[in-house]
């Protein structure tokens, strides 16, 4: 399936104003459990000296990580770089009608070219690698960007099926539920050979999306963009849905937050320079 389509019909229902903006970010805050995760490292982070001063967005996407990290790190300054030049501008526009422009600042950026040498205390990278051949030189790009002592945070899915491939992998033709992808996902150990490989000095990696995961995923996630591919008349039925499914899926999400899994089909990543 085509995601990148339904992601822009989303954005346009909430880039309309900046309140539907911020909505639209709590919204992707409470059902994506990427970010579940994602908060959790990062406030992680925000406790450990020294103190975040220069953080990358690596792949900003709508800017929800990069509006996050601006509330959660009131006194870095923020580059959040993507491919995609609509998003840019769209993102732009935003932080400045949002009162944040003077320290967060949307570049466009290819990762396999990028690198500010000694630059950044934090990156973070979500759902990105997994759409890039060459991933070790954007890894060896990241390593010469972060200050010594820095932290890269990653969020991708694992090759035990984090691009739903496993549900499609007897159908002709059929590379996943998310086809934008160029690998079906890391092996969590080939992940960490590759961080070491360009000289991080400290890999952690741990398996998200286990069991409560993956539920919460196809009830919150799966099945809604199903129907959204289907007819865009769903748009007036998701609230209907989601009254019924959402306490479940919150429930399922602190679970899967909660627990270390054995397996699973997503991976959080961190690496020091």
């Amino acid at each position: 399936m085509q995601y990148d389509p339904i992601k822009r019909s989303l954005g346009k229902v909430f880039n309309q104003n900046p309140v539907l903006r911020r909505l639209f970010y709590h919204l992707l805050d409470l059902l994506l459990l990427r970010a579940w995760h994602i908060r959790k490292e990062l406030r992680k982070r925000s406790r450990v000296t020294p103190e975040v001063k220069s953080i990358l967005d690596a792949g900003s996407g709508f800017g929800q990580y990069t509006y996050r990290m601006a509330r959660w790190f009131p006194k870095a300054e923020i580059k959040a770089v993507d491919i995609k030049p609509e998003q840019i501008e769209d993102c732009n526009q935003f932080i400045q009608k949002a009162g944040l422009s003077n320290r967060v600042k949307f570049e466009l950026a290819d990762l396999t070219q990028f690198q500010e040498n000694n630059r950044y205390d934090l990156i973070l990278s979500v759902d990105v690698m997994e759409h890039i051949e060459e991933d070790v030189q954007v890894f060896m790009n990241f390593y010469a960007s972060l200050k010594k002592g820095g932290l890269l945070l990653i969020s991708t899915p694992s090759d035990q099926g984090g691009s739903d491939s496993h549900d499609h992998e007897h159908e002709e033709g059929i590379h996943g539920f998310i086809d934008e992808h160029v690998r079906d996902g890391y092996n969590l150990g080939d992940i960490c050979r590759k961080l070491k490989s360009v000289g991080f000095s400290k890999v952690e990696a741990r398996y998200s999306y286990g069991t409560p995961g993956k539920i919460s995923w196809r009830l919150s996630m799966k099945i809604p963009i199903l129907m959204l591919g289907a007819s865009k008349i769903f748009f007036i039925v998701l609230p209907f849905y989601y009254l019924v499914v959402f306490p479940f899926a919150l429930i399922l999400n602190f679970l899967d937050l909660g627990f270390r899994h054995k397996s699973g089909t997503g991976l959080i990543v961190k690496a020091w320079k």
